[in-house]
């Protein structure tokens, strides 16, 4: 499969071709497949999130399965960027201590 840089944003859950589109955090050298991949995890998180939103009201954060939910999303999002970073994103992810 053909690789290409993509510019992502974990914060606004955006995954562009060009660089100057908007701003980004991390720059990954991807599939198709894999971006595909972190679109559907992206939509997820964005789910779990609005789920949760309200539950925020009532429960706290650890004992609520959405939060739960919300963490292994973007846990799953940062290993998928981390496996197809350039190496600068590797090495941020790294430094953040969020993956093994």
């Amino acid at each position: 499969m053909d690789r290409k840089k993509y510019y992502v944003s974990v914060q606004s859950r955006t995954i562009m071709e060009n660089q100057g589109d908007a701003a980004y955090e991390l720059e990954i050298i991807a599939t198709p497949e894999d971006v595909e991949k972190l679109v559907k995890l992206f939509e997820a998180l964005e789910d779990t999130d609005e789920s949760s939103y309200f539950k925020g009201y009532i429960l706290q954060y650890h004992h609520d399965e959405f939060n739960d939910d919300y963490d292994s999303y973007l846990n799953q999002i940062y290993q998928t960027l981390y496996n197809v970073g350039t190496e600068e994103t590797k090495a941020h992810i790294s430094s953040m201590g969020i993956i093994n």
